[in-house]
């Protein structure tokens, strides 16, 4: 029987990037009893009583009442393959319009496995060439790394401050690539509570991001999975609603704010095409790109996500208030947990963390270096899970870093769970210092 080598399949199945996803499943397996800060995943018990054949009836109304379907048409739509832009686009578009401020066209939407499949087929259609690069505002979220790196799409990095990419280091990367015969595409940027740096940009940042944007001739790919977190009052608005010229594709998931499984995201791409036939959206190219990847998205699981929409009369912020305060509420209890149970004598100094008002993460640096082995080490000894941050970065520039999730315990858990982790931090830090400090 033939076998196979690893030098026979591609590079990115060798990528560690690729596997942190799995490799933190299989730590969190074979610690059950392990309190976790892992996973970037959503609280369920709002959904414990969720009927998603109720939400499914309601979006069948709104083919009936709406879109004028009889009965029998409305549900064949559910049981069908149905297109590859989506089923649900003038939901999704009405309530992005709505609370966003995003006047997105049903036409210009393709609705997508998860934001991670808008991901990858943004990047296909963007990066033809081996000379296009796709920058990333680092640390970045895995899941565009990853994406680049089994398209085979070169990354470079950009830093990100505490209010944003930097913009001087974005226009040099961009002539580096020019004087070198190559491109920088397209930017990825999290301007709301970004995963995992918990960054967020204020409207004259993203003005002058837009503005650079245009200068250098390149797109940026807005991922605005955690905007909903922002505090009550907050009044930025999203890069996409402050576009005016097209310069802003804009990615976006319901995981969060309506069912992590269901697995539908969207895309939002009204860029005009020109080509010998005329002129077309982008949308049009990836939803012919998606018909070769998966076909369409799921009906039945777009009918769920729009009837949850609907029953909150259409609108993304109703349907993610109280949500949002959950989150909102763990984050601060998660800061002054670290407060009480990490600001000790023997840590002050050596452990810091930053102190982010929204989104999911807390990033936390040591003075020894963050790896597997590390966690492994946590795990088994102190009952606590935690992401390394390594994975976000492109380099090494994330080696004394990890990540804490405040998203997916509860109270009582993330208490337990930080006076574990104090514990093991005083096992693990060298020695003693006496003076504060905090990232940024």
């Amino acid at each position: 029987m033939p076998l196979l080598h690893e030098s026979d399949l591609h590079g990115s199945l060798q990528d560690p990037v690729l596997g942190a996803i799995s490799f933190l499943n299989e730590v969190m397996g074979r610690h059950p009893g392990a309190i976790s800060f892992a996973p970037g995943a959503p609280r369920l018990p709002h959904l414990r009583d969720a009927d998603l054949s109720h939400y499914t009836d309601v979006y069948l109304e709104h083919l009936r009442t709406e879109r004028g379907l009889s009965e029998e048409r409305a549900r064949r739509l559910l049981h069908e393959y149905g297109p590859s832009r989506g089923l649900i686009n003038d939901v999704v578009a009405a309530a992005l319009s709505r609370d966003l401020g995003v006047p997105a066209r049903p036409e210009a939407l393709v609705i997508t496995v998860g934001a991670q499949e808008a991901m990858v087929l943004t990047l296909r259609a963007l990066c033809p060439s081996p000379g296009d690069l796709l920058a990333v505002a680092t640390p970045g979220y895995v899941g565009i790394l990853g994406a680049a790196r089994l398209l085979d799409i070169g990354v470079v990095a950009v830093p990100d401050t505490d209010r944003g990419p930097d913009l001087g280091a974005l226009r040099a990367a961009c002539r580096t690539a020019r004087a070198g015969g190559r491109r920088v595409r397209a930017l990825y940027v999290a301007p709301d509570y970004a995963n995992p740096s918990g960054t967020v940009m204020d409207r004259a940042d993203r003005h002058a991001l837009l503005s650079v944007a245009e200068e250098e001739d390149l797109l940026l790919l807005e991922d605005g999975a955690y905007a909903f977190t922002a505090p009550p009052g907050t009044d930025v608005p999203s890069l996409k609603a402050l576009d005016r010229d097209t310069r802003v594709i804009h990615l976006g998931t319901f995981a969060k704010v309506c069912l992590p499984g269901a697995r539908v995201g969207f895309v939002v791409a009204d860029q005009p095409v020109t080509g010998p036939g005329g002129t077309r959206l982008l949308a049009d190219d990836l939803a012919a790109l998606k018909s070769m990847v998966t076909v369409n998205t799921s009906p039945l699981s777009q009918a769920v996500i729009a009837g949850m929409l609907l029953e909150h009369g259409g609108s993304l912020a109703d349907l993610g208030r109280d949500r949002a305060q959950v989150y909102r509420e763990n984050l601060a209890f998660l800061l002054d947990a670290l407060d009480r149970h990490c600001a000790t004598p023997e840590l002050t100094g050596a452990v810091s963390w930053n102190r982010p008002r929204g989104g999911f993460f807390v990033r936390m640096r040591l003075p020894v270096p963050v790896d597997t082995a590390l966690l492994e080490r946590c795990a088994a000894g102190h009952g606590v899970l935690w992401t390394p941050m390594a994975p976000f970065w492109i380099g090494d520039a994330g080696d004394h870093e990890l990540r804490l999730s405040c998203s997916y315990l509860d109270q009582p858990a993330i208490e337990e769970g930080v006076r574990r982790l104090a514990g093991f931090l005083h096992d693990i830090v060298p020695t003693p210092t006496h003076t504060r400090t905090r990232t940024s």
